[in-house]
């Protein structure tokens, strides 16, 4: 059994308006999977902090890797006299080693009015018990439906990809053109093949009655449930028997609704055991039995990890077990 942790840690800030990594932290203590968004590296809202550096100096052993959408100079110089970057984007730490990761930049549309942000998706491969996960750590805009749609699209497309595009390196040794027997590729060559197991975290901004969640989990039938792809994905939350228009991880305008997701392949899906929210923004404990724990949200049962959906201390995470 493994646990995931999904959390949109918002650069840390709770609803107090503090920055406070420690709370997270503490959160997200125990999961064998965490994948982070909204990560910053040297912003004055978050006091000039390396975010990445305190987070995975909280996990000591833990393997990690980190992708920046936003990444600009600040001007400024660290201690050590190098020029400083300001960045923004997706952190993912693993107990067992990430084998080899992809950074992804998302579709963007320049805009005029509302903030337009450069979103990424990172893609790591795990081996949990002999399986091969690429785990995709995401965040997609917040601006609107018409502009996720083509950043949906995109990871369906990268998720559809990549068992063409193979490993980081693959193939057979050149011959060495210098002549001088060095193999210069030899220690970065990769066996096998790239899997199509896939799990994607993160914080799509977006409801289950929008395009962009369709396009991800398939159409709704009249005849009941979702036409899913057999090379799709499902809704965690909803395939461990969550109520689809409940679950909720945020508020828009006010109003609950469910924007962070664990979205399974579906020859996964079977390992899907349990997902609920916990309204306390605590994950200490994951029972194997299908329990509501004081102050948390509705659970659901699964059989092999677990999976925790959520938006900082700000808002309440979800959690799967698979």
């Amino acid at each position: 059994m493994i646990k995931i942790v999904t959390y949109n840690i918002q650069f840390g800030q709770g609803r107090d308006g503090k920055v406070d990594l420690s709370r997270i932290i503490d959160a997200v203590q125990g999961a064998d999977v965490i994948a982070l968004q909204e990560v910053d590296r040297f912003w004055a809202r978050s006091q000039m902090a390396d975010q990445v550096e305190v987070l995975v100096n909280a996990f000591p052993g833990y393997d990690y890797a980190f992708g920046a959408g936003v990444d600009q100079a600040t001007g400024g110089h660290g201690a050590d006299g190098r020029p400083q970057r300001r960045q923004f984007g997706n952190l993912f730490l693993s107990r067992e080693p990430i084998e080899y990761c992809r950074h992804h930049l998302l579709p963007k549309s320049a805009s005029i009015g509302p903030l337009s942000i450069q979103r990424s998706a990172l893609e790591c491969a795990v081996t949990f018990s002999g399986t091969r996960v690429r785990f995709v750590n995401t965040h997609l805009t917040h601006l609107c439906s018409e502009t996720r749609v083509p950043q949906a699209q995109e990871l369906l497309r990268i998720h559809k990809e990549a068992p063409h595009e193979g490993l980081p390196v693959c193939g057979a040794i050149e011959v060495n053109p210098l002549r001088d027997g060095g193999d210069y590729w030899a220690e970065g060559l990769m066996s096998g093949e790239v899997s199509p197991n896939a799990v994607m975290l993160g914080d799509f901004n977006c409801t289950p009655d929008t395009p962009e969640y369709e396009l991800i989990t398939g159409p709704l039938s009249p005849y009941g449930g979702r036409v899913t792809h057999p090379l799709g994905f499902v809704d965690a939350w909803v395939y461990a028997g969550g109520d689809p228009d409940g679950g909720f991880t945020s508020d828009v305008k006010n109003e609950p609704a469910r924007l962070d997701y664990a979205f399974v392949s579906a020859g996964l899906r079977e390992r899907i055991s349990r997902c609920w929210v916990d309204d306390v923004a605590s994950i200490t404990t994951i029972p194997r039995e299908p329990v509501s724990p004081p102050g948390t949200g509705p659970t659901c049962e699964s059989r092999t990890g677990a999976i925790t959906s959520a938006r900082s201390v700000r808002f309440p995470p979800s959690e799967v077990v698979m």
